[in-house]
């Protein structure tokens, strides 16, 4: 059996390890245009604000070591054109310029995502750049050292990651975004506020509310304008989200309106004998039991498996996603799972909801943290949908708790008595995830 597999991330790596787990003997061809691969760009603002030991741990995997398992590997090489109905890839060495043609039985797509790149006057300039892959990681990490200012475009977990890196690093920072709100995709608005008021008193300018029309380079800077104000930073960062990378052939299949490719429960497409996983891919998101378009690393590693045991023959099926994610801004973490209200109301899902503030611990113990936390369910089946916790106490795991209750449908009744540890260094008699959910029955009681 031959399979290709087309672009090789987290995805792309995931595939082929677990294709040649489950069948050692079949013949794996990989194409992939960079020379890395399975770099965790996730990693970027921290390596940036130096808080990364070694850079080269950022790839979990490499060419070497899939080329060991049996995968033949083709680095830099491009796939320009894919004939579905003869099952020929034409592939295009981009060191040496020779093409070839490569047949397969069995394809599978994990091209990725590409950064949005809006139409915006003055792009293109040298001053205004990206956080995506390795190269940008390379020219953030070179030029951190000499500048004194940086504007990021983007409030969003990456945007808003960098932007906390830079002010860690003391550069004059500005972050802006066209929502109102830092994280307004991620948190809801109680938690927002949290996160500016740290933001402000670090120093960093916030331009909530603002959409850039322009950039203008100077001989030392680049001037940014927003349809309200007037920035001006020796460079500026382009964070705004993410597209699935499709376009050459997404009128082939079934998509999203934004080009992934819909996948079923065991990554097929909608294509026989081809599979497909990660970025460039749907998800199944479990809080609204649609398909939607969710780029997580999580997300295409969990695919990237799922390809291997079902290349052959149906076997695992896909349990979906919450979106679970978090991170940490000068010290305070912000976790969520699922969906929030004010997501639940854009989407015109009719949701409830409650906020609760607790210690983690008694207040007994010398010290305790508060954690402020957000639960959000259906009103009819009671069943929890979402939910989001910040503190300067670390919270992340409560989300993947959170997490697990809306992939299992857990009821806001069953959380609030889950049988929780208690000892004083660690939590209170009712564990604060449990008095969320109990806030919850209260209210959904009266």
């Amino acid at each position: 059996m031959k399979v290709s597999i087309v672009g090789c991330t987290h995805a792309g790596t995931f595939s082929a390890m677990n294709i040649l787990k489950e069948h050692p003997d079949w013949e794996v061809s990989v194409f992939e245009r960079n020379d890395n691969l399975s770099f965790l760009s996730c990693g970027i603002a921290l390596w940036v604000s130096d808080r990364v030991s070694d850079p080269n741990k950022m790839f979990y995997a490499s060419p070497e070591a899939l080329t060991e398992l049996g995968a033949h590997m083709h680095m830099q090489h491009d796939v320009t054109n894919i004939d579905f109905d003869n099952k020929k890839l034409a592939v295009k060495n981009l060191v040496s310029g020779e093409t070839f043609e490569q047949d397969y039985d069995k394809l599978v797509i994990t091209t990725g995502s590409a950064p949005v790149i809006p139409p915006i006057p003055g792009i293109d300039s040298s001053r205004v750049m990206l956080c995506k892959n390795w190269t940008n990681a390379n020219e953030l990490k070179e030029n951190a050292k000499d500048i004194k200012s940086a504007i990021v475009i983007g409030a969003g977990y990456i945007g808003a990651e960098l932007a906390e890196g830079y002010a860690t690093l003391g550069k004059e920072t500005t972050l802006i975004d066209a929502l109102p709100h830092v994280l307004g995709k991620n948190l809801d608005p109680n938690m927002s506020a949290v996160a500016e008021k740290d933001y402000l008193d670090n120093g960093v300018k916030l331009g909530m509310g603002e959409k850039v029309q322009s950039f203008e380079e100077t001989d030392h800077s680049v001037i940014v304008k927003t349809d309200k104000n007037t920035y001006e930073a020796d460079i500026a960062v382009m964070c705004v989200g993410f597209r699935p990378n499709t376009k050459m052939f997404a009128d082939e299949f079934e998509t999203l309106p934004n080009g992934a490719l819909i996948v079923d429960k065991y990554m097929h497409t909608s294509k026989e004998d081809v599979f497909s996983a990660g970025d460039a891919a749907s998800v199944h998101y479990n809080p609204t039991g649609d398909n939607q378009y969710i780029p997580l690393a999580t997300n295409s590693v969990r695919q990237g498996i799922l390809v291997g045991k079902n290349i052959e023959k149906d076997t695992e099926a896909y349990m979906g996603t919450q979106a679970s994610s978090a991170v940490e801004l000068f010290g305070r973490t912000y976790a969520a799972s699922g969906l929030t209200k004010e997501h639940a109301e854009v989407l015109g899902k009719k949701v409830d909801s409650v906020s609760l503030e607790d210690n983690y611990r008694p207040e007994f113990m010398l010290t305790t943290t508060p954690v402020l936390m957000n639960l959000v369910w259906d009103p009819e089946t009671r069943e929890i949908l979402g939910g989001a916790l910040t503190s300067m106490y670390d919270v992340s795991q409560s989300a993947n708790l959170l997490s697990l209750a809306i992939q299992k449908k857990v009821t806001i009744d069953e959380l609030s008595m889950v049988d929780f540890l208690f000892q004083p260094n660690f939590d209170k008699p009712v564990n604060y995830v449990s008095a969320l959910a109990g806030a919850a029955v209260e209210k959904a009681d009266k």
